[in-house]
């Protein structure tokens, strides 16, 4: 849900302020369904996605379940099937839309055989880089994500329900919250950052809490299994296990380095929180 999707939402609210309008989505990725091994890693969950596009203008989101026979309509059987029964007046994809067995269905297609006006609107770009989530998905994987902000129109952010981890943070002063990152996720480059935690529930539930965040397998430990670890700055009150968090990233502060002891840890901890307090101000 980038600022390409946001843009085909708020013309179709200027093209009729008063109409109802209706983004229709796919779940899961077609690649899963068509080719598992090309699947790229998802940028966010689909309750995420639904409640942004809402965010974004859109009246209702039709989730279509994507499977291999849909995979095999022709054009004109998705064009009947998906769109005929929403009776539109107007229907908006990028000019790179493409649908239809092995994608043969073209901007040109919806216009052909449906009863309504197809717009196919321009790319949207910033910089001189078209927006895509491709691309969102290269500058993540690189740890650009304040590229990433800037191509979501938000910050970028990971999910999910807090587990146990070994917690050496506490017994270093940092205790942490820590996420198992799915593999189908998409996640920034191993590092520290500086960002945000937000969790549903408790007495700060809703709040964003300033925060450093490391992404990785903790090396200096030998460390095995990728996480998201954040640590809430300057609290150590927070019972987080078993509760559902979101956490925002805001900017990269450094890659992540394997140490030759603890106390050499503990001091780059202390300034990674001091350079997180100073970017999250």
């Amino acid at each position: 849900m980038h600022r390409g999707h946001q843009a085909l939402v708020q013309e179709a609210k200027r093209l009729d302020p008063d109409g109802y309008v209706v983004v229709v989505t796919f779940w899961p990725h077609p690649l899963t369904v068509v080719a598992p091994d090309q699947a790229p890693a998802l940028l966010c969950s689909l309750e995420r996605r639904i409640e942004w596009l809402k965010d974004a203008g859109a009246s209702e989101v039709r989730v279509v379940n994507f499977t291999t026979e849909i995979a095999s309509w022709a054009p004109a059987a998705f064009v009947e099937r998906v769109l005929g029964p929403l009776q539109p007046r107007h229907v908006l994809v990028g000019q790179n839309f493409r649908f239809g067995r092995h994608a043969v269905g073209t901007p040109d297609a919806l216009a052909e055989h449906g009863c309504f006006q197809v717009h196919a609107m321009d790319l949207v770009a910033i910089s001189g880089v078209t927006v895509s989530s491709t691309r969102v998905r290269e500058v993540v994987a690189a740890g650009k994500v304040t590229e990433a902000a800037e191509l979501l129109g938000r910050p970028f952010e990971v999910g999910g329900v807090v587990v146990m981890g070994d917690q050496r943070g506490r017994e270093l002063g940092f205790p942490t919250a820590n996420l198992v990152v799915p593999q189908d996720r998409a996640v920034p480059a191993d590092g520290v950052y500086a960002g945000w935690l937000e969790p549903t529930s408790g007495p700060d539930a809703g709040r964003r809490l300033p925060s450093a965040i490391s992404v990785g397998t903790n090396p200096t430990f030998d460390g095995v299994e990728r996480r998201v670890e954040t640590y809430v700055i300057d609290r150590d009150d927070l019972e987080l296990y078993g509760v559902d968090i979101t956490v925002t990233f805001a900017e990269r502060l450094r890659g992540q380095i394997k140490f030759d002891g603890i106390e050499p840890l503990i001091s780059q901890m202390a300034d990674d929180v001091e350079t997180a307090k100073r970017v999250l101000s």
